[in-house]
């Protein structure tokens, strides 16, 4: 293949200072070491401390393993999966209750390949990854500083941990490095993408035969086209990283492929999404309404994070000392300060064609970057903030915490002689700014490893603004230390009563948790035979439907051919399409009334059969409201047949279902949709 190679401005040096390929790739340390006089310490310093920071972490995640509710609402999918019903929450119905795409299918193939249980398979996946993105953040950290093997940077200094141990020390942090959630894929793709572009910042532009990328631009591409399908909103992270490689200097055809490259599966699968759940994003984004607005429940939700670990403190400290380390390294490095060359080909025929190639050129180069990732990190705040943050403490800003952290992930310390009077007088400055940086940041991980939960005392509490410590609250609740397995979650209340009353039932029934009670369910039974069968005749596969907040524990501790539902919307569609409650807890903010599952089901013909805290004109009104035209062809978008017709009109409509919303008192949705009100019966007629 023929190769056609630009030069690099952002490379920290110019090509001439470099070592020769060839002869730093048959013993770069060497090579490096002769050219930038680095001593042969700093390389085992950096890696000693990733080795250190990596089993800090892990040992503290380890020491706080779990598998949350909503990590096995995952793995219900999943379940489905093997089983061949498709990627489904309840067989029969197409709803997409995991935010994260990748996250499900990450899991479904890693099971298939070692079989374990589901659990384990979350637990050991979610921890791998989490490990591999606080190493890529110190890895990205260092080519930042030093450059690579090929493109060296930087005079002689030690790269100590700091940014990433503010991180790895946050209780949040070692929570959810397990949980069994997908914050470990989002941090380690950040990872990821922080080490691919400064090295891509470092490395010459190349193009092959009919434009063809490099093989590590290529990958960088293909990985931020992933960022939708790790969470939704890091699509906005996506964008910036993509637009970033667009604007580098380089060819149409090269920028085809790149678009190509980051786009086909992404693209293809939102396609496929639309046309098989009726919706443009997960029912999860529908039912939090993910492009609402809460900003005093996300500043709420920020200071929970803040203030129980003076947070402010170690932040503010590496702030200080990353600035200061950016200003010595500048200082003392002249060529990183210098004006980047012009890139090969760009003449001053044209000034304006000429300016506008050169300021592509400086896109390329390691502050660029470095500046891009801050633009995310500050973008993810935002929208963090904006949308009201969530119920779990700490949980969806920690992607935040951890992208404003890798700058200063590691940071240099300037060794050996000084190289005159002026280098002198910066390390008189440096020095002391970072090893007292690091000594406070050490100083503050050993009091919050004393420390610990700022919610210890009161571990089951809810604060106002609705945010809790899940994993503490799931250790009070199971009895268990580490709720791991769906079998730990039998432990909780309601569960073991369940899976009795479920296992049990031999003619069908809709299970529902009696108000007031930590150990009761009303049984709703079919009050007639199934359809086909003669009076008192038993079905073979009675239908069984259970409803309850905790969807996780309560999935999979059950058979997949029982339905099961939650009243906020993750695995229910029509709660999802309820208005959200104003004053709401954030993530169950919306309610829909058991009513309207028992009037779907028609499990019910004498309305004495109905348990006494239900009100049967409710579920009359319900039986009505789920004739509304509109509401049918929801219902129908997810539950009807998948022909070729319907996936056509799927993929149409998926926007517009998106938007639509019901009243979740039935009576209003029936004059909203200008029904005839159903008779109202005076006297309540509920027994039991």
């Amino acid at each position: 293949m023929s190769e056609v190679t630009a030069g690099n401005p952002g490379a920290g040096r110019p090509a001439a200072d470099r070592p020769p390929a060839t002869v730093a790739s048959r013993n770069p340390e060497r090579i490096t070491e002769r050219i930038t006089g680095r001593p042969r310490a700093e390389p085992a310093v950096f890696w000693g401390g990733l080795v250190v920071v990596v089993a800090v972490f892990l040992a503290g995640a380890w020491q706080r393993r779990w598998i949350a509710d909503d990590g096995l609402i995952v793995l219900r999918t999943v379940r489905n999966l093997i089983a061949g019903n498709g990627p489904v929450f309840n067989a029969g119905e197409r709803v997409e209750s995991n935010t994260s795409t990748l996250w499900t299918y990450l899991i479904y193939l890693t099971h298939e390949v070692v079989g374990y249980r589901l659990e384990l398979v979350a637990l050991g996946l979610a921890l791998t990854l989490s490990m591999i993105a606080v190493a890529c953040a110190m890895l990205g950290t260092r080519v930042m500083y030093r450059g690579t093997r090929r493109a060296p940077a930087g005079g002689p200094m030690l790269l100590l941990p700091l940014g990433v141990v503010v991180y790895i020390m946050l209780p949040p942090a070692r929570d959810f490095a397990s949980s069994g959630l997908e914050t470990g894929l989002v941090i380690c793709w950040i990872g990821v993408m922080w080490l691919g572009l400064q090295r891509w910042a470092r490395a010459p532009h190349r193009e092959y035969r009919f434009g063809l990328p490099a093989v590590g631009t290529a990958a960088m591409a293909f990985i931020a086209g992933l960022g939708p399908l790790v969470r939704p909103e890091l699509a906005l992270a996506a964008v910036v990283f993509l637009a970033l490689l667009a604007a580098s200097q380089q060819s149409w055809r090269h920028l085809g492929w790149l678009v190509a490259i980051a786009g086909t599966v992404p693209v293809v699968y939102q396609i496929w999404r639309m046309s098989y759940y009726a919706l443009p994003y997960p029912l999860t984004a529908v039912a939090k309404d993910a492009g609402g607005s809460k900003w005093d429940k996300g500043a709420q939700y920020l200071w929970d994070l803040l203030s129980p670990y003076v947070l402010l403190l170690p932040l503010a400290v590496v702030l200080v000392a990353g600035l200061v380390s950016l200003w010595a390294v500048r200082r003392s490095d002249p060529a990183a300060s210098g004006s980047p060359r012009r890139r090969g080909g760009v003449t001053g025929d044209d000034d304006e064609v000429g300016g506008l190639l050169r300021l592509r050129g400086r896109v390329r180069s390691t502050p660029v970057v470095t500046v891009a990732f801050l633009v995310v990190a500050v973008i993810m705040l935002a929208y963090v903030t904006r949308v009201g943050g969530d119920f779990m403490h700490g949980r969806v800003l920690l992607p935040s915490v951890f992208l404003f952290l890798l700058p200063v992930s590691v940071v240099p310390l300037p060794v050996g002689p000084a190289r005159g009077a002026d280098d002198a007088r910066v390390r008189r400055v440096a020095v002391p700014v970072v090893a007292g940086a690091w000594l406070v940041v050490v100083g503050w991980a050993v009091t919050v490893e004393v420390v610990q939960d700022p919610f210890r005392d009161e571990p089951e509490s809810i604060t106002a603004a609705g945010i809790v410590d899940e994993r503490q609250f799931y250790i009070q609740r199971t009895g268990h230390k580490h709720p791991l397995l769906a079998d730990d979650y039998l432990d909780f209340p309601r569960m073991r009563a369940l899976v009795r009353e479920v296992s049990t039932n031999r003619t069908g029934a809709v299970f529902l948790p009696v108000p007031g009670f930590q150990d009761r369910w009303d049984v709703v039974a079919y009050d007639r035979p199934m359809p086909g069968l003669q009076p008192f005749e038993l079905p073979d596969d009675p239908i069984k439907t259970v409803v309850f907040l905790n969807l996780g524990m309560t999935s999979m501790n059950l058979p997949l051919d029982v339905d099961v539902y939650d009243t906020v919307g993750l695995a229910s569609p029509l709660a999802a399409h309820t208005d959200r409650m104003e004053d709401g807890r954030i993530g169950h903010d919306k309610f829909l009334p058991y009513d309207w599952v028992l009037a779907r089901n028609g499990v019910v013909e004498d309305p004495v059969n109905f348990p006494r805290w239900i009100d049967v004109n409710w579920v009359n009104q319900a039986e009505v409201a789920l004739t509304c035209p509109a509401t049918e062809a929801l219902i129908d978008s997810y539950s009807g047949p998948l022909t070729l017709e319907k996936r056509w009109s799927n993929l149409v409509n998926a926007f517009s279902f998106a938007e639509y919303r019901i009243n979740r008192i039935p009576a209003y949705e029936v004059q909203r949709c200008g029904l005839p009100m159903p008779e109202k019966v005076e006297k309540y007629q509920g027994t039991r």
